[in-house]
Order: structure tokens, then sequence, then C-alpha cells
């Protein structure tokens, strides 16, 4: 009996005991995720910083002491916060942030401990800034916004956007841009710039193909500082992370310096083969409307043509050529740079036709295995498609992310409401291949989901 009453009260020991070490482990645990709290309430501040630049930062002021333990411990703590976002913000070049403020460069020690805990719980995300570009004029800015918007609205890492357009256009982007709330505006920065042309006639770049569009090929000139670039078309849309083609920049090899995909899958029915009257890349030509470019590369690199030996640097190439070819051309920039990567092979990297899908993909038959097989990245709707009723199934996507609120779940506000716009174009040649166009919206979001929710769950104390 006696033993009996020991095993009892040992037992009764052992529970408190466990009682006591669940509850110690609970606090920490609420006390941990109010550090994590705090760490992304810094990370979001510092979200609005430009790049670290070459400019240096003025000196420190004094750290105030620490008190070992006790009240004062934590004030000193919070107080040295405070000095290191004072120091933060004092140094740098600003530019615009997302929110059209000023943003300054450099990285918190809060933001970088932020960092360094994302890289041990295993969902690194790398601080490398992405660049991409638009050239907008005309009618294009709310075509232009929702391009951006979708750029935003599934990428990791932060971008930078480079936009070109009219004097009257500035200002509605700026305008358009600013209303976008904190947590997207926090994600990007942008400058807008004119409309540009280095050597030639203005007007005459101008009125090459659509308004401006040959602004595009005077991008290596003009973003001197930028080191690679993602220029795409305003009627473009992206169905996956930016992230993802960004990529593709890792797998250039030493001599490849921009990337495009074919104009078309079958030569029986592309363009170039059939009608072109001037030199083209490969065997249907490439596609311009998204384009992937190493700029410090293009910039030192000279270009094999047809008109001198030696090769020429591509500011000295672009009017000459244009000179040579302005009566033989038809889409104008995209042209001139098919004549280009005609005589420079080596220099073009060829990705699939999923990351510039557009109507000529389905509306003859489906002719883009990586789109029936992988989905579609990036969405290209040329031909006017996402205003008119000619391709139903494109125009969905397109009214499914212009009509989605910031900040609402993304399930229930973007992909449910875009799977019932799909219903009614099951019927079109398109529509009705309807995963082509959902699946990499689906697995996008899923990765999203993981990314911010997932990751903040902290696992219990075994």
């Amino acid at each position: 009996m006696r033993t009996h009453c020991k095993l009892v009260a040992i037992a009764a020991c052992l529970g408190v005991a466990l009682l006591l070490y669940f509850l110690a482990g609970s606090g920490a645990d609420h006390e941990g995720s109010r550090g994590d709290a705090r760490e992304e309430e810094e990370e979001e501040e510092d979200g609005r910083t430009a790049l670290p630049s070459k400019t240096s930062t003025k000196p420190a002021q004094k750290k105030a002491r620490a008190s070992p333990r006790g009240q004062r411990g934590q004030q000193g703590h919070q107080k040295q916060k405070q000095q290191q976002r004072v120091r933060h913000r004092e140094g740098g070049a600003a530019v615009r942030d997302g929110a059209g403020g000023r943003a300054k460069p450099g990285l918190s020690r809060g933001r970088q401990r932020a960092e360094a805990g994302r890289g041990a719980r295993g969902f690194d995300v790398p601080d490398e800034r992405m660049h991409l570009a638009v050239v907008a004029c005309g009618d294009r800015l709310d075509e232009t916004l929702n391009m951006l918007k979708s750029a935003l609205l599934f990428s990791f890492r932060k971008i930078k956007f480079h936009i070109f357009a009219e004097q009257t256009l500035a200002s509605l982007f700026e305008k358009g841009l600013s209303q976008w709330p904190r947590p997207i505006s926090s994600k990007f920065q942008y400058n807008i710039y004119p409309i540009t042309f280095s050597v030639g006639n203005a007007e005459e770049w101008k009125k090459l193909f659509k308004p401006c569009a040959a602004q595009r090929l005077f991008l290596p000139v003009i973003l001197k500082d930028v080191d690679s670039l993602l220029y795409v078309d305003t009627d473009v849309l992206f169905l996956s992370p930016v992230d993802h083609i960004w990529n593709f920049l890792k797998d250039f090899n030493s001599s490849q310096l921009a990337a495009m995909a074919p104009e078309h899958e079958i030569p029986k029915i592309g363009w170039y083969s059939r009608f072109a009257r001037h030199p083209f890349y490969g065997v249907t030509g490439v596609n311009s409307g998204v384009m992937l470019m190493n700029l410090t590369r293009i910039r030192s690199t000279l270009f094999k043509n047809s008109m001198i030996s030696g090769g020429l640097s591509w500011e000295d190439l672009l009017h000459p050529l244009y000179q040579k070819y302005k009566n033989h051309i038809t889409w104008g920039d995209q042209d001139l740079l098919n004549i280009i990567f005609h005589y420079n092979p080596e220099c073009l990297y060829i990705f699939p036709c999923q990351w510039n899908y557009r109507p000529d993909h389905c509306m003859y038959g489906s002719n883009c295995k990586s789109a029936e097989e992988e989905g579609v990245s990036i969405l290209h709707g040329n031909r006017g498609v996402y205003h008119d009723d000619k391709q139903p199934a494109f125009k969905a996507v397109y009214d499914a992310i212009h009509d989605y609120p910031f900040e609402e779940n993304l399930f229930q506000s973007l992909f449910y409401p875009l799977q019932t716009k799909f219903l009614d174009t099951v019927n079109t040649l398109c529509g009705r291949i309807p995963q082509v166009f959902l699946k990499q919206v689906e697995k996008t979001m899923r990765t999203v989901y993981e990314r911010r929710v997932v990751r903040h769950m902290r696992p219990r104390h075994q």
C-alpha cells in the first residue's frame, strides 16, 4: 500500500512538472510570435527602400547603454532599434516607392535578422530586385496598370518598374499607382520616363509600328545603370511569378544576352516563314512582346550585320539597320530584332511558348505543348483580344485580374470567378482547354498561400 502511494505521488509530481513545462513553452511561443511580428513590421517598413548604392551613410549616433536585465535593458534595446532605423533613413539617393514617396537604400539590421531567420526555416527569398520595363502610349493606361497588377499579385521578390510613357500619361500613372494599398506598394518601386530616341528621327521611330513601341529598342542605351531587365508589352498578363522567368537569366550561356519565344510553333502557318521580306531568326522568327535582356552584355557586344564586317555596337546598329530595311518590315521593331538575331543567333536564348502565349497558339487549334503540359505562365493578349469578344478566354482572364480587389482572398475573389467565367468560353477554340489558362494560376496561388501562411505556423514543443 505504501509503495502504491509513493507511485501515485511521483506520477502527480511529473504531471505538475509537465504542466509547468507546457505553460512555459506556450509563453515562449507567444513571445516568439510577437518577435516575428515585430520583424515583419520592420521588414515592411524597410520594403520601401531602394537597393544599396555606393553612397555612404552618415556617421551613426551613439548607442544607448543596454542594462543587463529588467526594464532598463528593454528600453535600451528599443532605443537601439530606433537608432538603427534613423541610420537607415539617413543615407543614399532616393527613388519613388510604390506609394509615390521617397525611399532610401540600405537594409536595417532588423530586416537582416528577419531574412536570416527565414533562410534558417527553409523559406529563403533572395533580396535581388527584379526590373520590369513597359512602354505605354495612347489609350494603354488601364491595360498597363492591369499588367503591373498581375506582376505583383504572385511574385516573391520585389520589382522595380521602368515605365516609359507619353507626358499626358505620366501623372495618370502616378495617380493610379499611388492608390494601391500599402502591403502592395511596399513590394515595388517605379520610375517614369519620357519617350526618347537617342538616334535618328524621333517621329519616325514613334510611328514605326504601334505608338512608341520602338522605344524598347533603346532600353539598353537609356537604362545604363540596370544590369538585367524584363521587357513586356502592355497587353501581357502574368499568371505565374515574375521570379520564374527572371530565373532564365541563370540559364544563359556565355554568349547569350537576350531571351524570347518563337513567333509560331508551326512553320506552315507562321507569319515570318510565309510572308517576311527580310532576314529573321530561325524557322519561324521570334516574338518580342516578352523579352528578357542582360543589358550589360548587350552594351558590351559588337553585333554582326550585313552592312559592315567589323560589327557594330547596339546603339550604332539601330538607325542604319532601320534605314536599310524600313521599306521591307511589317512589324516594326520586332522585325528589326529578328534581323539582328538572324545574324547573331548565338546571342539569343529561346524559352518555351508558355512564357508568351498568344491567340495564335489556340485559335487554329492548340499548338503550344509546353502550355498544355505546364499551363500558361505569361498571357499575351495581342490582336486586342482583351477588349472584344473574339477570344472570350483571354478576356475572361483580363477581367478577372482587373476586377480583383487587392488584399482579398485570391481563391475566392480571383480563382473562383475566373473558373466561372470560363464556363461561358468552352464552346470557343481557346476556351475549350481551360486547364491551359488555369493550371499556373492555381499552382501559383497555392505557392503564395504556403509562403504567406504555412511558413508562419510555428511547430508545437514535443
